[in-house]
């Protein structure tokens, strides 16, 4: 092991932002110049695009990417008065983010925002996660409170606080979840009492506050469900407040601190820059809030950040990914051992030389590849929702966007864990060393399936909600069209489009019928399909990525016969053919596993889980 004393440059920490492969999943995949020609967002171009991608991939690569395993390694720091202070690094690192607007991409200009299309701000917070997902969770919770404040606000709360948010000086935060309410948030305890002046008297605890506290910011804007007094049990008797660490005066300057500290942050497995803060509000009486919306109507408010969220949380698992795989190439380059298979040299070669080796990086390489193109297909269908010009487009667009954010959190999430796992297993007994950076990955990857909405509780909103929409029309439209591109592909002259088409083909026919069973179930017996969610959801994930995938294909094929020797056309081809004769076949023995029912997760007694043998 590295002695404490070792300069951190050597630590392998390798991290480049991939703005060549997010154009091309943006422009290639996903469609953004379909949405520049809507006319929706006057800006909008190729070369403004090009221009953000870049100066946005400097600051993460150049910036945030060194900071992030010092900032592991020192973490943030609670101090006895309640104030904690960000890793070392980090506050310069936001002064950066905030001089560039990088935060206020998608917002409306009337608050000091660009305009442009939500696809390129999440494009941007791709690049972030990667280069340092501690640090990225900051501007992505103040994102979600920019999206309930403007759909949910007042006019005098959007001309208060809307402006300074946008532009980073301050910063936003959930407070969702307390000791006994998890998930179940219904049974949150927290309460808000009118103090006759149009503001409430807060009063309760919060856990796992994301950037509950810090220095990084002016103020804090602290969004958190409570009750009123009187207010009906469980979820319909919840109602949403906004609570700044600092009150605000009327000429918009900062007044006192509100009753709100954080009583102490959390020690994690990962993300130790992120501090993950308890939340005490009213310990002197009451913090002061302002209510959002309509009363008891919280729960339906917070899910506008909430799904803002789980688009933004699937794209961490993309960019661990994508650090974790870049990573592992770098070492497999360089870290020599063994012989190659049939060199007549007895010398050791790069382990990029053996097979297996091989698989591992293609597998990470392709998870990456096909998680980042669902998300981007849903940032598409988001943006498309908004900006259509025919009404029924838009509410079709929302559909697609309402079926794919499942998967574009759960099965990305996962995608991410398991290419962390992998990108350890290429640096050998050094990727379970902290010093060489790779468990650092694996350990940060870890959350993303858990918050913002467990994977679970993802599968089960896929089975239950997403599938029944328009009576299943939207899911059947999508396999419909999956279908029609694994046929166009199947008659192309490229032998890899067409093998590519192939798998293609089986797998959606699979999909479908597996569809149909799930659906059938949910009528008759809804434990069968919820036992099956999962490995349903996981199933769906690996079509949908097989499928954008080869849309990435055909384009790499028209890019490479007009100039055959691009390389990076090559990778996207050969990704994809990967992908599909390698993964898109790990569905097929998913169907005995989702059409199992539950009846053998019921054969036990709940206590018998636990009978000492």
């Amino acid at each position: 092991m590295l002695p404490q004393e070792e300069p951190e440059e050597e630590i392998a920490m390798t991290y480049r932002a991939p703005v060549k492969d997010i154009a091309f999943c943006l422009e290639q995949i996903a469609g953004l110049a379909g949405l520049e020609e809507t006319g929706a967002f006057p800006e909008l171009s190729s070369d403004l695009t090009a221009a953000l991608l870049e100066g946005a991939g400097a600051l993460m690569s150049d910036v945030l990417a060194p900071l992030n395993h010092p900032g592991d390694m020192a973490g943030a720091k609670h101090h006895g008065d309640g104030s904690v202070t960000s890793a070392p690094g980090f506050k310069a690192a936001y002064e950066q983010w905030v001089e560039g607007a990088w935060g206020s991409i998608c917002f409306d200009p009337e608050f000091g925002g660009m305009g442009l299309p939500r696809s390129l701000q999440l494009a941007v917070q791709e690049m972030a996660q990667g280069a340092n997902m501690a640090w990225s969770l900051l501007p992505m919770l103040s994102q979600g409170s920019i999206e309930v404040l403007t759909a949910h606000g007042t006019d005098e709360q959007k001309q208060t606080y809307l402006a300074k948010i946008i532009s980073g000086t301050w910063a936003g935060t959930m407070n969702l979840t307390e000791p006994q309410a998890g998930s179940d948030v219904g049974a949150l305890r927290a309460k808000a009492v009118s103090n006759g002046d149009g503001s409430y008297a807060i009063t309760g605890t919060k856990i796992f506050i994301t950037w509950g506290e810090h220095d990084c910011a002016e103020n804090i804007i602290h969004l958190v469900l409570a009750r009123l007094p009187g207010a009906p049990e469980g979820t319909k008797g919840i109602s949403l407040f906004l609570v700044p660490k600092f009150l605000v005066n009327e000429d918009g300057s900062l007044g006192a601190q509100n009753d709100v500290t954080c009583a102490s942050i959390e020690h994690k497995l990962g993300i130790h820059g992120s501090p993950t803060c308890v939340m005490a509000f009213g310990e002197k009486g009451g913090a002061t809030g302002y209510l959002i919306g309509e009363e008891n109507r919280g729960m339906r408010l917070m899910f506008t950040m909430m799904n803002n969220a789980r688009l933004s949380v699937g794209l961490q698992g993309v960019g661990i990914a994508e650090a974790a795989t870049q990573m592992a190439v770098s070492y497999a380059q360089e870290r020599r051992q063994g012989q190659a298979v049939g060199a007549p040299s007895k010398d050791s070669v790069p382990i990029i030389q053996h097979a297996d080796v091989r698989r591992m990086l293609m597998t990470m390489r392709a998870y990456t590849e096909a998680s980042r193109a669902i998300c981007y297909e849903t940032a598409m269908a988001t943006d498309y929702a908004h900006a259509h010009p025919e009404k029924e487009a838009r509410e079709d667009y929302k559909k697609l966007e309402e079926l794919l954010t499942p998967i574009a959190k759960a099965w990305s999430t996962d995608k991410g864990v398991e290419v962390a796992s992998l990108g350890v297993q290429v640096h050998g007994g050094m990727g379970y060393i902290e010093e060489t950076g790779a468990a650092q990955f694996f350990r940060d990857a870890r959350i993303a399936p858990i918050y913002e909405g467990t994977n679970g509780i993802q599968a089960i909103d896929l089975v239950t909600r997403k599938l029944s929409l328009d009576g299943g029309d939207v899911m059947a439209h999508w396999i419909v069209g999956a279908q029609e591109l694994a046929a166009e592909l199947a008659l192309q002259e490229d032998e890899d489009l067409v093998a590519i088409g192939k798998e293609l083909g089986r797998a959606t026919k699979q999909l479908g019928k597996v569809t149909g069973w799930m659906m059938d179930r949910m009528k008759e017996s809804p434990n069968d399909a919820l036992a099956g969610a999962t490995p349903y959801l996981e199933l769906f994930g690996i079509v949908a990525g097989g499928t954008y995938l080869a849309r990435g294909a055909i384009a790499a094929v028209d890019g490479l016969a007009e100039n055959p020797g691009d390389g990076f056309l090559k990778q996207k081809l050969s990704v994809a053919a990967f992908y599909a004769a390698n993964i898109l076949p790990l569905g097929r023995g998913l169907k005995a596993t989702i059409c199992q029912g539950a009846s053998g997760l019921y054969e036990l007694d709940a206590d018998e889980f636990s009978t000492a043998l």
